[in-house]
Protein backbone atom coordinates (compact mmCIF):
# COMPACT_ATOMS: atom_id res chain seq x y z
CA UNK A 1 0.00 0.00 0.00
CA UNK A 2 1.38 3.37 -1.03
CA UNK A 3 2.13 6.01 1.58
CA UNK A 4 2.49 9.78 1.57
CA UNK A 5 6.28 9.26 1.56
CA UNK A 6 5.95 7.29 -1.69
CA UNK A 7 3.95 10.17 -3.20
CA UNK A 8 6.62 12.64 -2.09
CA UNK A 9 9.40 10.52 -3.60
CA UNK A 10 7.66 10.02 -6.94
CA UNK A 11 6.61 13.68 -7.24
CA UNK A 12 10.05 14.93 -6.25
CA UNK A 13 8.52 17.12 -3.54
CA UNK A 14 8.76 17.14 0.24
CA UNK A 15 6.26 15.39 2.50
CA UNK A 16 5.16 18.76 3.83
CA UNK A 17 4.29 19.99 0.33
CA UNK A 18 2.35 16.81 -0.43
CA UNK A 19 0.51 17.27 2.86
CA UNK A 20 -0.40 20.85 1.93
CA UNK A 21 -1.82 19.69 -1.39
CA UNK A 22 -3.85 16.94 0.28
CA UNK A 23 -5.22 19.37 2.86
CA UNK A 24 -6.07 22.05 0.30
CA UNK A 25 -3.78 24.71 1.73
CA UNK A 26 -3.74 27.99 -0.25
CA UNK A 27 -0.56 29.39 -1.81
CA UNK A 28 0.54 26.02 -3.23
CA UNK A 29 1.47 26.36 -6.90
CA UNK A 30 -0.57 24.65 -9.58
CA UNK A 31 2.57 22.85 -10.77
CA UNK A 32 3.09 21.24 -7.38
CA UNK A 33 -0.56 20.23 -7.22
CA UNK A 34 -0.20 18.62 -10.65
CA UNK A 35 2.91 16.66 -9.64
CA UNK A 36 1.22 15.38 -6.48
CA UNK A 37 -1.97 14.38 -8.27
CA UNK A 38 -0.05 12.55 -11.00
CA UNK A 39 2.01 10.67 -8.42
CA UNK A 40 -1.15 9.72 -6.50
CA UNK A 41 -2.72 8.35 -9.69
CA UNK A 42 0.35 6.30 -10.58
CA UNK A 43 0.56 4.85 -7.07
CA UNK A 44 -3.20 4.43 -6.69
CA UNK A 45 -2.87 6.35 -3.42
CA UNK A 46 -5.94 7.57 -1.55
CA UNK A 47 -5.57 9.71 1.62
CA UNK A 48 -7.29 8.45 4.74
CA UNK A 49 -10.25 10.80 5.27
CA UNK A 50 -10.50 10.23 9.03
CA UNK A 51 -6.79 10.72 9.48
CA UNK A 52 -6.97 13.96 7.49
CA UNK A 53 -9.79 15.19 9.67
CA UNK A 54 -7.78 14.48 12.83
CA UNK A 55 -4.71 16.21 11.42
CA UNK A 56 -6.75 19.26 10.54
CA UNK A 57 -7.96 19.76 14.10
CA UNK A 58 -6.03 22.82 15.29
CA UNK A 59 -5.71 23.90 18.90
CA UNK A 60 -3.78 27.13 18.16
CA UNK A 61 -1.69 26.19 21.18
CA UNK A 62 2.07 25.65 21.32
CA UNK A 63 3.69 23.77 24.19
CA UNK A 64 6.98 25.28 25.37
CA UNK A 65 9.13 22.91 27.41
CA UNK A 66 11.24 24.82 29.94
CA UNK A 67 13.53 23.16 32.52
CA UNK A 68 13.15 25.68 35.37
CA UNK A 69 10.65 28.51 35.53
CA UNK A 70 12.62 30.10 38.37
CA UNK A 71 15.59 30.73 36.07
CA UNK A 72 15.21 34.31 34.70
CA UNK A 73 16.87 33.31 31.42
CA UNK A 74 13.91 31.10 30.53
CA UNK A 75 11.42 33.72 31.68
CA UNK A 76 12.89 36.25 29.22
CA UNK A 77 13.06 33.57 26.53
CA UNK A 78 9.38 32.82 27.09
CA UNK A 79 8.54 36.52 26.68
CA UNK A 80 10.07 36.47 23.22
CA UNK A 81 8.16 33.34 22.21
CA UNK A 82 4.90 34.75 23.57
CA UNK A 83 5.30 38.06 21.73
CA UNK A 84 5.20 36.37 18.31
CA UNK A 85 2.64 33.76 19.37
CA UNK A 86 0.19 36.44 20.54
CA UNK A 87 0.65 38.52 17.39
CA UNK A 88 -0.38 35.47 15.34
CA UNK A 89 -3.31 34.26 17.43
CA UNK A 90 -1.55 31.40 19.21
CA UNK A 91 -1.43 30.71 22.93
CA UNK A 92 1.31 28.97 24.90
CA UNK A 93 1.19 26.00 27.23
CA UNK A 94 4.27 26.30 29.45
CA UNK A 95 5.58 22.94 30.70
CA UNK A 96 8.32 22.72 33.35
CA UNK A 97 10.47 19.60 32.97
CA UNK A 98 12.83 20.17 35.92
CA UNK A 99 15.47 18.46 33.75
CA UNK A 100 13.49 15.22 34.16
CA UNK A 101 13.56 12.76 31.23
CA UNK A 102 10.21 11.18 32.02
CA UNK A 103 8.46 14.55 32.36
CA UNK A 104 9.86 15.62 29.01
CA UNK A 105 8.48 12.50 27.29
CA UNK A 106 5.10 12.95 28.99
CA UNK A 107 4.86 16.51 27.69
CA UNK A 108 5.80 15.38 24.18
CA UNK A 109 2.76 13.12 24.29
CA UNK A 110 0.69 16.32 24.13
CA UNK A 111 1.73 16.45 20.48
CA UNK A 112 0.83 12.81 19.94
CA UNK A 113 -2.64 13.28 21.45
CA UNK A 114 -3.22 16.44 19.36
CA UNK A 115 -3.61 18.64 22.45
CA UNK A 116 -1.10 21.10 21.00
CA UNK A 117 -0.15 22.02 17.43
CA UNK A 118 3.60 22.04 18.04
CA UNK A 119 6.33 21.93 20.67
CA UNK A 120 9.27 24.26 21.30
CA UNK A 121 12.13 22.65 23.22
CA UNK A 122 14.32 25.03 25.23
CA UNK A 123 16.28 22.15 26.75
CA UNK A 124 16.72 18.49 25.84
CA UNK A 125 16.79 15.79 28.51
CA UNK A 126 16.52 12.58 26.46
CA UNK A 127 18.61 11.32 23.56
CA UNK A 128 17.43 12.40 20.13
CA UNK A 129 16.60 8.77 19.26
CA UNK A 130 13.86 8.93 21.89
CA UNK A 131 12.51 12.30 20.74
CA UNK A 132 12.65 11.90 16.97
CA UNK A 133 9.57 9.57 16.69
CA UNK A 134 7.35 12.41 17.95
CA UNK A 135 8.02 14.38 14.75
CA UNK A 136 5.42 12.30 12.93
CA UNK A 137 2.75 13.81 15.19
CA UNK A 138 3.60 17.46 14.61
CA UNK A 139 6.36 20.07 14.37
CA UNK A 140 9.15 20.46 16.93
CA UNK A 141 11.47 23.49 17.09
CA UNK A 142 14.68 23.63 19.11
CA UNK A 143 15.26 26.90 20.88
CA UNK A 144 18.45 27.70 22.84
CA UNK A 145 19.50 24.08 23.39
CA UNK A 146 20.32 21.95 20.34
CA UNK A 147 21.05 18.37 19.35
CA UNK A 148 23.73 17.92 16.70
CA UNK A 149 22.40 14.52 15.58
CA UNK A 150 18.90 15.89 14.87
CA UNK A 151 18.11 16.25 11.17
CA UNK A 152 15.41 18.36 9.51
CA UNK A 153 14.44 20.07 12.75
CA UNK A 154 14.34 23.89 12.76
CA UNK A 155 16.47 25.46 15.46
CA UNK A 156 17.63 28.77 16.84
CA UNK A 157 21.14 28.55 18.15
CA UNK A 158 24.30 30.48 18.89
CA UNK A 159 27.95 29.53 18.50
CA UNK A 160 28.52 28.43 22.08
CA UNK A 161 32.07 27.26 21.35
CA UNK A 162 32.84 30.85 20.38
CA UNK A 163 31.09 32.06 23.55
CA UNK A 164 33.30 29.92 25.76
CA UNK A 165 36.34 30.98 23.79
CA UNK A 166 35.83 34.76 23.98
CA UNK A 167 34.99 34.61 27.69
CA UNK A 168 38.16 32.66 28.51
CA UNK A 169 40.33 34.69 26.14
CA UNK A 170 39.11 37.87 27.85
CA UNK A 171 40.34 36.58 31.21
CA UNK A 172 43.67 35.55 29.69
CA UNK A 173 44.11 38.96 28.09
CA UNK A 174 43.45 40.48 31.53
CA UNK A 175 46.53 38.65 32.75
CA UNK A 176 45.01 35.49 34.25
CA UNK A 177 46.70 32.13 33.66
CA UNK A 178 44.83 29.98 36.17
CA UNK A 179 41.18 30.01 35.11
CA UNK A 180 38.28 27.88 36.33
CA UNK A 181 35.11 26.98 34.42
CA UNK A 182 31.72 25.96 35.80
CA UNK A 183 28.55 24.66 34.18
CA UNK A 184 25.35 22.85 35.09
CA UNK A 185 25.18 19.14 35.83
CA UNK A 186 22.33 18.46 33.39
CA UNK A 187 22.68 17.10 29.86
CA UNK A 188 23.53 20.07 27.64
CA UNK A 189 25.18 20.50 24.27
CA UNK A 190 25.46 24.20 25.04
CA UNK A 191 27.53 23.68 28.20
CA UNK A 192 29.72 21.10 26.46
CA UNK A 193 30.41 23.46 23.57
CA UNK A 194 31.30 26.30 25.93
CA UNK A 195 33.76 23.98 27.62
CA UNK A 196 35.30 23.25 24.22
CA UNK A 197 35.70 27.00 23.69
CA UNK A 198 37.25 27.35 27.13
CA UNK A 199 39.81 24.68 26.32
CA UNK A 200 40.54 26.15 22.87
CA UNK A 201 41.46 29.49 24.46
CA UNK A 202 43.76 27.77 26.97
CA UNK A 203 45.48 25.87 24.14
CA UNK A 204 45.90 29.00 22.05
CA UNK A 205 47.79 30.71 24.87
CA UNK A 206 49.68 27.54 25.88
CA UNK A 207 47.97 27.30 29.25
CA UNK A 208 47.44 23.87 30.84
CA UNK A 209 44.00 22.33 31.25
CA UNK A 210 43.41 21.30 34.86
CA UNK A 211 40.52 19.02 35.76
CA UNK A 212 40.40 20.32 39.34
CA UNK A 213 39.38 23.72 37.94
CA UNK A 214 36.25 22.27 36.31
CA UNK A 215 32.96 22.57 38.20
CA UNK A 216 30.12 20.69 36.50
CA UNK A 217 27.22 21.22 38.90
CA UNK A 218 26.52 24.96 38.92
CA UNK A 219 23.22 26.32 37.61
CA UNK A 220 22.10 29.12 39.95
CA UNK A 221 23.36 31.64 42.52
CA UNK A 222 23.41 29.12 45.38
CA UNK A 223 25.51 26.80 43.26
CA UNK A 224 27.81 29.74 42.59
CA UNK A 225 28.26 30.21 46.32
CA UNK A 226 29.22 26.55 46.65
CA UNK A 227 31.67 26.84 43.78
CA UNK A 228 33.40 29.73 45.52
CA UNK A 229 33.75 27.70 48.72
CA UNK A 230 35.36 24.87 46.76
CA UNK A 231 37.71 27.32 45.03
CA UNK A 232 38.99 28.41 48.41
CA UNK A 233 40.00 24.84 49.28
CA UNK A 234 42.30 24.48 46.26
CA UNK A 235 46.03 24.49 46.85
CA UNK A 236 46.54 26.71 43.79
CA UNK A 237 43.51 28.96 43.56
CA UNK A 238 42.41 30.34 40.18
CA UNK A 239 42.50 34.11 39.72
CA UNK A 240 39.75 34.03 37.10
CA UNK A 241 36.56 32.03 36.56
CA UNK A 242 34.23 31.70 33.59
CA UNK A 243 30.70 30.68 34.55
CA UNK A 244 27.86 29.48 32.36
CA UNK A 245 25.34 31.85 33.94
CA UNK A 246 25.08 35.35 35.39
CA UNK A 247 23.21 33.77 38.31
CA UNK A 248 26.21 31.58 39.12
CA UNK A 249 28.56 34.54 38.72
CA UNK A 250 26.43 36.58 41.16
CA UNK A 251 26.65 33.79 43.76
CA UNK A 252 30.43 33.65 43.43
CA UNK A 253 30.76 37.42 43.82
CA UNK A 254 28.49 37.41 46.87
CA UNK A 255 30.63 34.82 48.64
CA UNK A 256 33.84 36.56 47.59
CA UNK A 257 32.66 39.71 49.36
CA UNK A 258 31.69 37.79 52.48
CA UNK A 259 35.14 36.22 52.60
CA UNK A 260 37.12 39.38 51.97
CA UNK A 261 38.19 38.41 48.44
CA UNK A 262 38.26 41.44 46.18
CA UNK A 263 36.66 41.15 42.73
CA UNK A 264 38.29 41.54 40.25
CA UNK A 265 41.68 42.17 41.89
CA UNK A 266 41.92 38.74 43.52
CA UNK A 267 39.27 36.90 41.53
CA UNK A 268 37.91 37.98 38.13
CA UNK A 269 34.48 36.65 37.18
CA UNK A 270 32.77 36.29 33.78
CA UNK A 271 29.09 35.37 33.50
CA UNK A 272 26.88 34.39 30.59
CA UNK A 273 23.55 35.65 29.16
CA UNK A 274 23.62 39.36 30.19
CA UNK A 275 20.58 39.10 32.42
CA UNK A 276 19.52 42.24 34.36
CA UNK A 277 21.26 40.88 37.47
CA UNK A 278 24.59 41.44 35.70
CA UNK A 279 24.13 45.20 36.09
CA UNK A 280 22.68 45.05 39.61
CA UNK A 281 25.46 43.12 41.33
CA UNK A 282 28.43 45.13 42.62
CA UNK A 283 30.81 44.98 40.89
CA UNK A 284 28.77 44.71 37.71
CA UNK A 285 29.38 41.44 35.90
CA UNK A 286 31.37 41.05 32.71
CA UNK A 287 29.33 38.62 30.64
CA UNK A 288 28.70 37.07 27.23
CA UNK A 289 25.48 38.61 25.95
CA UNK A 290 22.84 36.39 24.38
CA UNK A 291 19.91 38.11 22.59
CA UNK A 292 17.45 36.18 24.76
CA UNK A 293 14.23 37.86 23.65
CA UNK A 294 15.21 37.53 19.98
CA UNK A 295 15.99 33.83 20.42
CA UNK A 296 12.42 33.29 21.58
CA UNK A 297 10.95 35.42 18.78
CA UNK A 298 12.90 33.55 16.10
CA UNK A 299 11.90 30.16 17.54
CA UNK A 300 8.19 31.00 17.39
CA UNK A 301 8.73 32.36 13.89
CA UNK A 302 10.13 29.00 12.80
CA UNK A 303 7.15 27.26 14.37
CA UNK A 304 4.76 29.49 12.41
CA UNK A 305 6.60 28.58 9.20
CA UNK A 306 5.73 24.95 9.88
CA UNK A 307 2.13 25.53 10.91
CA UNK A 308 0.99 28.18 8.45
CA UNK A 309 0.87 27.49 4.72
CA UNK A 310 3.68 28.91 2.64
CA UNK A 311 5.72 28.02 -0.39
CA UNK A 312 8.98 27.29 1.41
CA UNK A 313 9.91 23.69 2.20
CA UNK A 314 13.32 24.50 3.63
CA UNK A 315 14.24 23.51 7.17
CA UNK A 316 15.78 26.56 8.76
CA UNK A 317 18.54 27.00 11.29
CA UNK A 318 18.76 30.51 12.64
CA UNK A 319 22.10 31.45 14.18
CA UNK A 320 22.32 34.60 16.28
CA UNK A 321 25.43 36.38 17.54
CA UNK A 322 27.10 36.40 20.96
CA UNK A 323 28.90 39.47 22.30
CA UNK A 324 31.29 40.00 25.20
CA UNK A 325 30.14 42.81 27.49
CA UNK A 326 33.00 44.03 29.69
CA UNK A 327 32.10 45.40 33.10
CA UNK A 328 33.73 45.78 36.49
CA UNK A 329 34.04 42.10 37.53
CA UNK A 330 37.09 41.66 35.32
Amino acid sequence: MATISDVARLSGLSRSTVSRVLNNYPYVSEEKKRLVNEAMEQLNYFPNASAQKLRNQKTETIAVLIPMLTNPFFAYLLQGIDTIATENGFQLLVCQTRYDKEKELNFLNLLKSKQVDGIILTSIENSWDQLEPFLKYGPIVMCNEYEKTAKNVPSVRLDQVYGGYIATRHLIEKGHSTIAYCRGAFRSGIASDREIGYRLALEEFNLPYREELMFRAAADSRDGEEVFKKLMTLKERPTGIFTGSDQVAAGIIKQAKLNGIEVPKELAVVGFDDQPIAEIVVPEITTVKQPIHEIGEKAMGLMLNLLLPNESDSIEEVELQLQLIERAST
